[in-house]
């Protein structure tokens, strides 16, 4: 007997508090993969910014204390196509001339259950692009070198009534 999917949602918000953006993660049924969709506003122009999972779903300090990058493995920052990657590095949202960037792709590392599971943690956007881990800076294998958190939100639980219920 196979489980119900479960659905994860991430509202993200500025340092003002407005909403920026959502992020839905769905369990594909009969696969390991997690579908990963949502939009984001609020970018910078025809740029493209770092986006990963961070380790606490803490906002008691805003974005700042929502911990490093999830990365349960102890690897190196990478892309999100690479074998070496921490869990949660999502690489980058590309924003179009508006601000605004789509969000879409599966991914067989993350889930929603186990101890893998992305929720009770938090997503962050930032404010520069990520270099996936080869650049030339000190903070390249661990940060990606993406600059200051801009957007930031925790990732919880939701229903699918609730996602097609959304504005």
């Amino acid at each position: 007997m196979s489980l119900a999917p479960l659905y994860g949602i991430c509202v993200l918000l500025n340092k003002s508090g407005e909403r920026k953006g959502v992020i839905i993660f769905k369990e594909i049924e009969n696969t390991k993969n997690l579908l990963i969709l949502g939009q984001v506003k609020g970018l910078k122009k025809n740029g493209l910014h770092g986006i990963h999972i961070h380790k606490y779903g803490d906002i008691t300090r805003g974005c700042a204390s929502m911990g490093g990058h999830f990365n349960p493995n102890n690897k190196n920052h990478g892309s999100f196509t690479s074998k070496e990657r921490h869990l949660g590095d999502l690489g980058n949202l590309e924003a179009d001339q508006t601000g605004s960037a789509k969000i879409l792709f599966e991914d067989n590392r993350l889930s929603l259950r186990g101890s893998n599971s992305i929720l009770g943690r938090s997503i962050v956007v930032h404010e520069d692009e990520d270099d996936l881990g080869k650049g030339k800076h000190a903070d390249s294998k661990t940060t990606g070198h993406s600059g200051a958190r801009m957007l930031c939100g925790i990732i919880g639980l939701t229903s699918l009534e609730n996602i097609m219920e959304m504005e």
